[in-house]
């Protein structure tokens, strides 16, 4: 799987988090604005650009962003330890979507996280694997992360719902401290707000076994970029360093678009951090 931003959508992203002007950071990377603008859209290279004065000038890492030049993907080790994990990747409105199903292997009890843009391939799944679909839990509120979750909730009514948002019915909101259980699976949240206003972070471990936990973080963080800031790019910014690379190297991060990664692999690879 490609990477959600390519070169040219993350130095777009930086030029709108540091308010840099095409003109300032094309005459740092030493291009012309037209080739800047060529490169932002589509991500084509047509003349080599400084990194490290175009990454100083818009607030990057030169190393890791000429790493995302030279074709870097991140590397995800140990996804057997995971076997009730899915990943459904989801088409609509010109753009695909990633959601995801977890459960616990003895009760068969499920949590779905964010609904994607189609129901079926989720139907499929718990019908094949014969599972209980307790819990929804959604990342945020962007019509792309739940398109599919009248039609889930219509099929699952007793699952109870889960978000941040401050327009959910008070009794699905998340609770400071909460923690779910479904069986060995524990599953707590993280505040992650900055791309949305009710972006949260849900954390999975399995106890008491020691697989690495698994973060499912919405649009927060890309392999190797971050959601757009949406006006909030410090608290975006800020948000992940705190919330998601404070959690153990081994984390699996899910993120809402583009390939799993993990939290070592971001913390060297991520030109944003």
């Amino acid at each position: 799987m490609n990477l959600e931003d390519h070169l040219g959508d993350i130095i777009r992203k930086a030029r709108m988090m540091s308010a840099t002007s095409a003109a300032v950071a094309a005459r740092a990377a030493g291009l012309t604005e037209a080739e800047l603008s060529g490169l932002e859209e589509a991500g084509i290279i047509s003349a080599r650009p400084d990194f490290a004065a175009l990454a100083a000038a818009i607030g990057l890492n030169a190393t890791k962003l000429e790493s995302i030049a030279n074709g870097w993907l991140p590397r995800v080790q140990n996804l057997s330890r995971w076997r009730e994990l899915r990943v459904f990747t989801t088409a609509g409105d010109g753009i695909t979507v990633n959601c995801y199903l977890v459960w616990d292997e003895l009760t068969r009890d499920a949590a779905l996280f964010d609904t994607g843009f189609d129901a079926q391939p989720i139907r499929v799944t718990i019908a094949a694997q014969g599972l209980h679909l307790r819990h929804v839990f959604i990342t945020h509120s962007h019509p792309d992360h739940i398109a599919a979750l009248g039609t889930i909730r219509g099929e699952y009514p007793s699952a109870s719902v889960h978000s941040s948002s401050k327009h959910a019915p008070v009794e699905q909101r998340n609770q400071a401290g909460a923690e779910i259980h479904l069986n060995r699976l524990r599953i707590t949240h993280r505040s992650t707000p900055g791309h949305a206003e009710d972006g949260v972070t849900y954390l999975i471990r399995h106890w008491p076994d020691d697989a690495p936990a698994v973060a499912i973080v919405g649009d927060a963080i890309f392999a190797g970029s971050m959601g757009g800031g949406n006006k909030a790019w410090e608290l975006a910014r800020s948000k992940v360093r705190e919330e998601i690379l404070t959690l153990p190297p081994e984390t699996l991060i899910c993120t809402g678009h583009g390939p799993l990664t993990t939290v070592v692999e971001e913390k060297t690879n991520n030109p944003f951090y």
